[in-house]
């Protein structure tokens, strides 16, 4: 996909849902020898990636997760605990599947993409996809953090990881983020969107104290008003300005799960916020979404209900990396193995639930 211009976003085709596919897995689950929604949230979601995937004989067995990997100018106004550095360090660990999510995927049998599109690091590292658009962005309270060219570069890395992996026989497709400083990229493209305070938004990271939260929400209230942004402003020119790398390279992994007809599972706020600027850029993105988990920061309610997605798990989780997208995985397989199963309420020789509604 060569995407030159803003406007060219516009043009997307997006795959087609099938509600045949998606009732037939209903109907499916209906027969299995349970109550009516005895798996509650899981019997929907197995459903949509029947619709998605165009098949009530739903797979999810290979999987990926796509790790975009970023650095953040706004580092330099001390919004994060951490030091920029950190960014590569921990990616090196991702090339060996030695960080958290490399060592949670093998236990959920999930292969780990981990992508360089914006390290500020000149060498490249072993076992991570150079995909680089630029060193890190700018400082965004004194310029606008990319440039068209690099957000539409981004979006594009994303959209070809997808289709990479469809071409490899990847079913189904998680996001995941490595980048010091992307908890205020997000809660700052979040505030503007949502139309929200930027203290309603925005938590701790990874760790920040009293003064270090309110330094982050000051520098985000500081952006807003520089840039004069309000929840009307084009998503395109919030994700250029205040947001990263990593975001854009996410916002083109769910518009590409779209388009290749992949389901792709939100992570935690970084991704969730990608996937709301997809949604807002290619209406329509959302149909191929699932959400994982509800992340500990509080800008993640508002963009999960706007997409309409719900999270099954709920545990405060605020590691980052993909790793609330392998869990799923694992929980996945857990209803999948019910749906597959042949146990019938005509095996059991038990009367089937009707429906009345």
């Amino acid at each position: 996909m060569n995407i030159r211009l803003e406007q060219d976003l516009n043009k997307i085709e997006l795959a087609e849902f099938d509600y045949k596919s998606y009732q037939a897995v209903k109907n499916n689950w209906d027969r299995v020898a349970k109550p009516l929604n005895g798996l509650g949230h899981f019997e929907e979601i197995i459903a949509k990636i029947g619709g998605i995937q165009k098949t009530d004989r739903v797979s999810v067995g290979k999987r990926a997760v796509v790790v975009m990997c970023a650095d953040n100018g706004i580092v330099a106004e001390g919004v994060s605990q951490s030091g920029q550095e950190v960014t590569a360090i921990v990616s090196e660990f991702m090339g060996r599947n030695a960080s958290s999510v490399g060592k949670m995927a093998k236990v959920a049998k999930a292969d780990i993409f981990p992508v360089d599109i914006g390290i500020n690091k000149r060498e490249p590292i072993p076992g991570v996809i150079d995909r680089k658009v630029a060193y890190g962005t700018k400082d965004f309270l004194v310029e606008p953090a990319m440039s068209k060219e690099e957000v539409l570069r981004a979006i594009e890395v994303g959209m070809d990881m997808v289709k990479d992996l469809k071409d490899q026989g990847y079913r189904i497709i998680g996001t995941g983020e490595m980048g010091i400083g992307n908890t205020t990229t997000s809660s700052a493209i979040a505030a503007i969107l949502l139309g929200k305070k930027a203290e309603e938004v925005t938590g701790r990271g990874a760790g920040l104290d009293d003064k270090g939260l309110e330094n982050k929400i000051n520098a985000i209230n500081k952006a807003i008003i520089k840039y004069g942004f309000n929840k009307d402003s084009e998503a395109f020119e919030v994700l250029r300005t205040v947001g990263g790398l990593d975001i854009a390279g996410l916002v083109g992994v769910f518009i590409g799960g779209a388009v290749h007809g992949i389901p792709v599972v939100i992570d935690g706020v970084i991704s969730a916020v990608a996937a709301l600027v997809a949604q807002r850029l290619v209406a329509g993105t959302k149909d191929f979404m699932l959400a994982s988990h509800r992340s500990k920061e509080p800008a993640v309610n508002g963009i999960l209900d706007e997409l309409g997605v719900y999270p099954v798990i709920d545990g405060g989780l605020a590691l980052g990396e993909g790793t609330g997208t392998v869990m799923f995985f694992s929980l996945l397989d857990v209803a999948m193995a019910l749906y597959e199963s042949d146990t019938s309420f005509h095996e059991m020789n038990i009367e089937q639930y009707e429906r009345y509604q």
